[in-house]
C-alpha cells in the first residue's frame, strides 16, 4: 500500500506543510551508479587520478552508494523529500544532465520520468524535489534542466508561496503535486522553482552518532519560526581515514548499519509541530522501519489539535 492510503487522511488536510513530518532519502539517486562512466566533477583531483585504476572506482561505489531503492520503491515505502545533486558531463556533446554523487547516476530526465508515473498513479500524493549541488554547469545546462522539469511535471508544480499557505487542502485544490527547490540564482526567473534558502538542511559532518544527535537537537533549537521548511540530515560521513581503514566493507557495514537503531530511537522522540522535526532524511530508508515511526509522530498533530478543540 503507498503511503497516502496509510497516512494522509482528510484530517491532516489542513495542517501546515511545514509541521508535517516527511522522511526523505540522503543522496536519492545513488541505488545505481555507473562505474565505466569517468569520476564526477564533485571528486577531488587526487581520486580522479586514482580512478584510473579500475579496483578503485569498485570501492567508490561502496562509499557512493547511499540507497538501495529505486524511486518507485522509495516512493511506495514512503519516502516524499529527494535530496538531488545533479552534473553535466565533461567532454560529453548536448546538455544532458545525471545524478552524481562519485560515479554518474541516471539521466535526471529518466529519474523524473519515473517520479513523475508515480504520481499520475497517486494523484493526492506529494514529492520534494531539492535540487542542492550543481556541478560542470553552467546557465545554459541549467536552462535545459529547469526545462526538462518543466515538460515532465507541467501543472503538477506547485509555484513558489509563503510556505504557511502550503497545507494539503491547498495543493489538492491547484492540482499540484511537486515542490522544486533550487539552490541556483536562476529561480529566480521562474514561478515554480522554490529558493533553495526555503529548505535549509544543515550537515553534521561527523562519523560520531553522538555527535550527530547533538547536532539534529541544536539545529532543530535554531530552526526559524516562520517561513522555512527544515532538514533533519540523520546521517553519518565518512572521513576520508574510515574509507582507508573499511575500504572494502563500504559505508552501509561501516557507519549505517551499526548506527541506525540510535537514530530510529531520537526520532522516536521527536514531535512535528512549529519548532518540532519537520523533514528527516537517512541513508538506506530500508533497513528500519523509518516509515512507520514517522507516520505515528504526526499523529501526534491530530492529539494536539483535538486537545485543542
Amino acid at each position: 500500500a503507498t503511503w497516502v492510503y496509510v497516512f494522509w487522511g482528510s484530517q491532516f488536510s489542513k495542517i501546515k506543510y511545514s509541521w508535517l513530518l516527511f522522511l526523505g532519502s540522503h543522496d536519492s539517486f545513488s541505488y545505481w551508479v555507473d562505474e565505466k562512466s569517468p569520476v564526477g566533477p564533485d571528486q577531488a583531483t587526487a581520486i580522479k587520478r586514482l580512478a584510473r585504476i579500475s579496483l578503485v572506482k569498485k570501492i567508490m561505489k561502496k562509499w557512493s552508494v547511499t540507497q538501495n531503492l529505486t524511486f518507485k520503491e522509495q516512493l511506495e515505502g514512503g519516502i516524499r523529500y529527494f535530496d538531488l545533486r545533479v552534473s553535466s558531463k565533461p567532454g560529453e556533446i548536448g546538455q544532458e544532465i545525471y545524478f552524481i554523487h562519485g560515479l554518474f547516476g541516471i539521466k535526471v530526465w529518466d529519474g523524473l520520468k519515473e517520479i513523475n508515473t508515480f504520481l499520475e498513479q497517486h494523484p493526492k500524493e506529494v514529492v520534494f524535489l531539492d535540487f542542492n549541488h550543481f556541478y560542470a554547469m553552467d546557465d545554459s545546462h541549467h536552462y535545459f534542466l529547469i526545462n526538462r522539469i518543466r515538460s515532465v511535471f507541467g501543472s503538477k508544480l506547485c509555484s513558489v508561496e509563503c510556505v504557511e499557505y502550503v497545507t494539503l487542502q491547498y495543493m489538492w485544490e491547484k492540482k499540484h503535486q511537486v515542490l522544486i527547490f533550487y539552490h541556483y540564482p536562476l529561480y529566480q526567473e521562474y514561478s515554480f522553482l522554490w529558493p533553495g534558502n526555503k529548505m535549509p538542511a544543515p550537515w553534521a559532518n561527523t562519523t560520531n552518532v553522538h555527535k550527530l544527535l547533538q547536532f539534529l537537537e541544536t539545529t532543530l533549537e535554531e530552526r526559524s519560526r516562520y517561513g522555512t521548511f527544515h532538514v533533519s540530515q540523520a546521517i553519518l560521513t565518512p572521513r576520508v581515514k574510515t574509507i582507508a581503514r573499511h575500504l572494502i566493507r563500504g559505508l552501509k557495514n561501516t557507519l549505517v548499519h551499526r548506527n541506525l537503531p540510535m537514530i530510529l530511537n531520537w526520532v522516536k522522540a521527536q514531535k512535528p509541530g512549529v519548532m518540532g522535526v519537520n523533514i528527516i532524511t537517512s541513508d538506506f530508508v530500508e533497513l528500519v522501519d523509518f516509515a512507520a515511526t514517522v507516520i505515528a509522530l504526526n499523529d501526534l498533530l491530530l492529539e494536539e489539535d483535538e486537545s485543542a478543540t
